[in-house]
């Protein structure tokens, strides 16, 4: 075997370790997200005709993983000015303060430390969404999450969604022609520390 084929092989024991170490009764991991693949976009009705799509990021933060004991935890942030629709004119009135308030309140938090497994698939994140200064309840649905393993490490990550209603946080422009009920799609991709 050349040592060009040796070193390949070596590098697929260890990600094949590395995929193993994430399943049931591995120890707790933490993982830190990628910037370049962690966002939270979001989608609300307009007029009652067409979707607003944007998005919010990149995402920061870390995510603690233990299926072998069904637990997770996540710590996620992101910057209210990183607001974007692709309409710059439009990103800017977002941010003013019968909306996201963006100056007085730079960043969301989801703060998460309650755990649904469907086996030992993580199926949902429980915890307390921020925004505006406004606290409240919020539940991230894994809509996908999985494990896998690179010559770099491991990387955990899926998407994941959830419902808002804007007015719950004080952002109640343009209500009840630009629709109430914010969809959230959070995708997520963490290297293993």
């Amino acid at each position: 075997m050349t040592p060009a084929k040796r070193s390949a092989v070596r590098r697929l024991l260890a990600a094949a370790a590395l995929c193993t170490g994430a399943g049931a009764g591995a120890a707790p991991a933490s993982y830190v997200l990628d910037p370049e693949r962690s966002f939270v976009h979001f989608e609300v009705v307009h007029f009652g005709t067409s979707t607003i799509r944007g998005r919010f990021g990149p995402a920061q933060g870390s995510v603690l993983l233990d299926p072998g004991a069904r637990r997770a935890e996540a710590d996620v942030r992101v910057a209210t000015a990183s607001v974007d629709t692709g309409v710059r004119p439009f990103d800017a009135r977002l941010r003013r303060d019968d909306l996201l308030a963006s100056e007085a309140h730079p960043e969301a938090f989801f703060v998460a430390r309650q755990a649904r497994f469907d086996g030992e698939r993580l199926a949902e994140l429980r915890g307390e969404f921020t925004m505006r200064g406004v606290s409240q309840p919020l539940t991230l649905r894994a809509l996908h999450f999985a494990c896998r393993a690179d010559a770099a490490g491991e990387v955990c990550g899926g998407d994941f969604e959830a419902e808002l209603l804007r007015s719950s946080i004080g952002a109640t422009f343009g209500l009840p022609f630009i629709a109430d009920r914010v969809r959230l799609l959070v995708q997520v991709e963490g290297r293993r520390r």
